[in-house]
């Protein structure tokens, strides 16, 4: 009866799990059989070899696994081109910016310095406008109401003058019976024309200061749509001018720029909304990681872990499984097969945890403990 046996041996060097396969063969296999065989064992460890580098079997001390990931600050702002409000030329809409000064990266900036500044000369010019335009709405005001006045007292003075010929004529009638009857019939009419006369005087005189407050009032709606106007531009020159919000460091971005990715630079225009750059705290630093499905089950939130950066072997740090993701995300290659997020903190702070920097995280299995209490340095 032909056999085959298959073994699989694993040890700890160093830092290293070396994998060793030992297979043997009893018997003597049919030439027919030996290309099946053959094949089915180099399928079998193809599969198997493929499972090592994320998980191996430790030396009796439980399951060690291996992550992948990348550093990340705990705390950042990110710096973007302004949104400039208001209306007109140089605000609001999909227009751009010219960068006039742009801090270098890896710059240390304390908060308030400047990180960038943009050319605001065409929201400083809009300002002046809208300042003039301001002014002159409320010389129109004034000027209106001044005109208002004189108009008001030449209404009053002919109100008051229908108002005496109202009386005059009164007094007449009161000489009915001292006059001729067609005198006094003159009288009466003349008093019903002062009447009237006296009337439409008083509603011209009151549809006139309504028209009057109208117009004073159009202008001020103008002159109020100029001032906001106003401060929208100096609001958008003050905008050019952006400081760092917090302590810390300077990361550029990389943004699609003439077919290409890179860092925006000084002279280049931006549009609004785009990201330039982070200003991290570098003193707490994490790592961010894809876990999949299959080994989800072995992590639990508080389990140490030791982090290494691939771009720094030789310094190990010490760290704790923060967050784990409840849901996992649909991988690209297949709906079936998802991954989780998982956040690892590192202990204490080091001027080589950078940003973006690849790192691996190996939990379980053998540690040494000394390296667990004390990270290498």
């Amino acid at each position: 009866m032909n056999s085959l046996l298959l073994s699989l041996k694993t040890k700890n060097v160093g830092n290293l799990w070396l994998t060793t396969i030992h297979f043997a063969v009893f018997g003597v296999y049919h030439s027919s059989m030996r290309f099946v065989r053959v094949a089915g064992v180099v399928l079998a460890l193809a599969a198997l070899v493929a499972t090592l580098p994320a998980r191996v079997s430790g030396n009796g001390n439980g399951v060690s696994l291996r992550l992948h990931g990348s550093v990340e600050p705990v705390r950042s702002h990110p710096i973007v081109v302004p949104r400039l409000s208001g209306s007109g030329p140089g605000s609001g809409g999909p227009g751009t910016l010219v960068i006039v000064r742009l801090v270098k990266p890896g710059t240390r900036v304390k908060r308030g310095d400047l990180l960038i500044e943009f050319d605001r000369q065409a929201q400083i010019k809009t300002a002046h406008d809208r300042q003039a335009e301001y002014r002159d709405f409320v010389e129109q005001i004034n000027k209106k109401r001044g005109e208002q006045i004189t108009a008001r007292a030449h209404g009053e003075a002919e109100l008051k003058t229908a108002e005496n010929a109202v009386k005059s004529a009164e007094l007449e009638i009161l000489k009915a019976e001292v006059v001729p009857p067609i005198t006094a019939e003159q009288n009466r009419l003349t008093l019903d024309e002062a009447r009237a006369k006296a009337i439409q005087l008083r509603r011209t005189f009151d549809l006139r200061r309504k028209a009057d407050v109208a117009d004073i009032r159009a202008l001020e709606i103008q002159r109020d749509r100029a001032m906001n106007a106003w401060k929208h531009a100096e609001g958008n020159a003050e905008k050019m001018r952006v400081v760092a919000p917090i302590d810390g460091m300077v990361v550029l971005k990389s943004t699609w720029k003439s077919g290409t990715m890179g860092e925006v630079q000084e002279g280049e225009e931006v549009r609004s909304g785009l990201g330039i750059l982070d200003v991290i705290d570098p003193s707490a630093m994490r790592v961010r990681s894809k876990v999949n499905q299959a080994d989800v089950a072995a992590l639990r939130v508080g389990a140490p872990a030791r982090i290494t950066l691939d771009s720094y072997p030789t310094r190990t740090f010490t760290g704790r499984l923060e967050q784990l993701s409840p849901i996992g995300a649909v991988s690209q290659m297949s709906n079936r097969v998802r991954s989780f997020l998982a956040v690892f903190s590192i202990d204490g702070s080091d001027p080589h945890l950078m940003p973006d920097l690849a790192a691996a995280i190996d939990i379980g299995g053998e540690r040494d403990e000394s390296a667990a209490a004390k990270a290498t340095r």
